[in-house]
């Protein structure tokens, strides 16, 4: 159903019609409500208008009367309230399909990067029919991406990760807005979101230059960094093992566990001791500086793409058991070595 409204912008992702019909219902009731008490009020103006002999008479109320008038309301307000729900947590929870793309806000563009390695800067090309998950970020201060032809809006915040989801229905250029006052060129914050046949958004994602997948970029970032010499699953690992992290519970030295998302992966960078895993100690140095938002979210990509070698349980190892052992093992073998090539000190001076 679509609705030919003048002041409704087009429908134009499968959430559209959801928030469109809890609208409509908000403002149906209020029209409802709002007219029902104005002819009340008129109907009653008309009928007790004061005449010569009549007397106001004190009524004590009924409880019938109590009852309905507030049973209705709250029957009203819990369907409200369910139905709201229950969009909210559908538009907040993207499909495991989805594909990613993830994005800065800083004073005054939109800047988007594809896991491809496709970098945009105030558009953003995504294919229809496909959900499409944003995970955003502020450079500074707060902005807020909103699409209104896709009803969808989130406050996207300096040092913490948000997102948003949409999936789109119909080809097309949208409007891409920044919703909250972020300085004095705020209202030339604008882009667009081009939603593209898959056959046009393949050809699109060819034909852009990128070097490299925004993985394999962050492999070699996580290389010149210097954290493949801590994060390595044998006997010299000082972190822990980053395979089959992302999207798992990970035990802290305090007790605590966590699980390992965007927000946890960044702080891990940005602020190395602010959650210690549990087994080691807080050596790592801070990228505070060293690294952009850009860089950050390549990085995060890799570590994503990292083989899964636990199943289950916190990841608070450096490895899997056999793993474990293997280190294990290879350590004891490396002590050996290097006692009997170390020099033998004279018996008089042994303790």
């Amino acid at each position: 159903m679509q609705f030919n409204v003048p002041f409704f912008p087009e429908q134009a992702s499968t959430a559209a019609k959801q928030v469109d019909y809890i609208y409509l219902f908000l403002v149906a009731i209020t029209a409802f409500f709002s007219l029902l008490i104005a002819a009340l009020i008129l109907f009653f103006i008309i009928k007790y208008k004061e005449k010569p002999g009549r007397k106001a008479e004190q009524i004590h109320g009924s409880m019938l009367l109590e009852i309905t008038w507030s049973v209705i309301p709250l029957g009203i307000s819990l369907v409200i309230f369910i139905w709201a729900a229950w969009l909210y947590v559908h538009m907040q929870r993207a499909p495991a399909n989805s594909l990613e793309v993830y994005g800065v806000a800083k004073q005054w563009m939109w800047k988007f990067q594809h896991s491809g390695g496709q970098r945009e800067i105030n558009a953003l090309h995504v294919p229809i029919g496909r959900p499409v998950k944003v995970t955003l970020i502020s450079q500074d201060v707060i902005h807020s991406m909103f699409v209104p032809e896709f009803r969808t809006k989130v406050d996207v915040l300096p040092n913490r990760y948000t997102s948003l989801w949409f999936e789109a229905t119909k080809p097309g250029t949208y409007h891409l807005f920044c919703s909250q006052y972020c300085g004095t060129k705020h209202s030339a914050m604008i882009g667009q979101v081009i939603a593209m046949t898959p056959e046009e958004f393949e050809n699109w994602l060819a034909s852009g230059k990128a070097e490299g997948s925004s993985a394999s970029n962050g492999e070699k970032l996580f290389q010149q960094l210097g954290c493949v010499t801590c994060h390595r699953a044998d006997s010299a690992a000082r972190g822990p093992n980053l395979m089959g992290l992302y999207g798992h519970p990970v035990k802290l030295t305090d007790g605590r566990t966590v699980i390992a998302d965007d927000n946890y992966i960044r702080e891990s960078i940005l602020v190395p001791n602010a959650k210690v895993v549990s087994g080691f100690q807080p050596i790592m140095p801070t990228f505070q500086g060293m690294i952009s938002e850009e860089d950050l979210f390549q990085v995060m990509n890799y570590i994503k793409s990292m083989g899964d070698q636990q199943q289950g349980g916190p990841l608070n190892n450096r490895s899997n058991p056999d793993q474990i052992r293997e280190n294990e093992l290879r350590h004891i073998q490396d002590q050996m070595k290097q006692q009997e090539t170390a020099p033998q000190k004279p018996a008089g001076k042994q303790k």
